[in-house]
């Protein structure tokens, strides 16, 4: 009586054990043996198992306990140290790398490979990863109301690089380009006003990175602007706002014009554009960029963006006719030997401006001087650039 007791006993664990170690296939094929046969003992010798063990799984599928069945995971090596790389990848935000958590849990005991570490590291970032995924939601802009600039890398011209300044107002989806030599406070100012001046009208934000020339400071989290910029946006009637710093995705407009404008202006061997002769060829380059671009249907809106800013013209702010003063560039003094100094280099200036202050800045290849009189502003002195070599 008691062998009769403990062989059920000693064949259940024999069964469970059986198991825990088979897949999803090998149930399938014991279940349908049985629907074939209708014998647990045929359809255990078809399927290769025990005819206990078929009779479980029949059981179980007959009970709707099927579903979560299968192969158990096996304990692994690096199992008990999966919650102190869970701690480093929560610390690092992710970014540890494995070969340094291998480093650290060799020095506290870890006897496995760097492989297993790097498979755990790997598993613990994905679910870090999707634990804090971001979120986002479809951002529906008003006409009028917003505007982006971002800055790419401009082609090499004669030895020297340029600058691409790419704008894009949000709800048309019209797109400018504007070259550049510098990326200086004036320059910024100067190709803002002519991105607006090619909108139609100023729009009530202009969204950018949080460079210098922007932002001079964040105190407590909040964003200090450049003095400069904000008497700017005060002159046109805007207000200038920057993203979250290093964080490209919450002006997706101008990175995206950025992105196609690099890849279409600059010679690369994708393109298999030829090296510019000169800057006139890039401004004119850039000019028929817009004017393709602008005319090509958008994939989101369905429509062309110069038929839309259109419309969306009547709700820009509209703009005074004259610019912001330093659009003109830097202010300079003249001496009294007739001439001003800039990059280095002399340029002379008609005598009458003599201790007067006077705007320079670079226009393409000339130097150009600005003297803002009551009368408005007068362009004076317009000299090659090359000068500027001798600096």
């Amino acid at each position: 009586m008691l062998l009769l007791l403990e062989w059920p006993v000693t064949t259940t664990v024999a069964i469970e054990q059986e198991e825990q170690v088979k897949s999803r296939e090998e149930i399938m094929n014991m279940l349908e043996a049985f629907d074939l046969t209708g014998s647990f003992r045929d359809a255990g010798e078809l399927a290769g198992v025990s005819h206990h063990t078929v009779a479980a799984y029949v059981a179980r599928r007959d009970a709707g306990e099927l579903a979560g069945v299968g192969p158990q995971r096996r304990a692994r090596i690096i199992d008990p140290w999966m919650g102190k790389i869970e701690e480093w990848v929560e610390r690092s935000h992710a970014k540890i790398r494995a070969d340094r958590a291998f480093d650290k849990l060799w020095a506290l005991g870890f006897e496995g490979s760097e492989r297993t570490v790097r498979r755990a590291v790997a598993e613990v970032k994905a679910n870090h990863r999707r634990g804090r995924r971001r979120v986002y939601r479809p951002w529906i802009p008003e006409p009028g109301m917003w505007a982006q600039w971002d800055w790419g890398a401009g082609p090499v011209i004669v030895g020297r690089g340029t600058n691409l300044f790419c704008a894009w107002l949000a709800w048309s989806r019209f797109r400018v380009v504007v070259p550049t030599w510098d990326r200086t406070l004036a320059t910024v100012i100067s190709c803002v006003d002519r991105a607006k001046r090619s909108f139609g009208g100023a729009p009530t934000y202009w969204l950018t990175d949080n460079e210098r020339t922007v932002t001079i400071d964040r105190v407590a989290g909040i964003a200090v602007r450049h003095p400069e910029i904000v008497a700017a946006g005060g002159h046109y009637g805007i207000t200038v706002a920057t993203c979250v710093p290093a964080d490209p995705k919450s002006k997706g407009g101008s990175e995206a014009t950025v992105r196609v404008a690099e890849a279409d202006l600059v010679p690369t061997d994708a393109n298999l554009r030829s090296d510019y002769a000169g800057w006139a060829e890039l401004v004119e380059a850039c000019d028929a960029w817009m004017a393709r671009i602008n005319s090509r249907e958008h994939r989101v809106a369905r429509r062309r963006p110069v038929e839309m800013l259109v419309e969306e013209q009547q709700r820009l702010h509209r703009l005074p006719v004259a610019p912001y003063t330093a659009v003109f560039g830097e202010t300079r003094k003249v001496t009294w030997s007739s001439t001003i100094s800039f990059g280095g280099a002399a340029y002379s200036v008609p005598h009458t401006l003599v201790d007067e202050t006077v705007w320079v800045r670079i226009d393409g290849d000339h130097i150009v001087v600005v003297q803002c009189a009551s009368s408005g502003p007068v362009e004076v002195a317009p000299t090659s650039v090359r000068r500027l070599g001798t600096r």
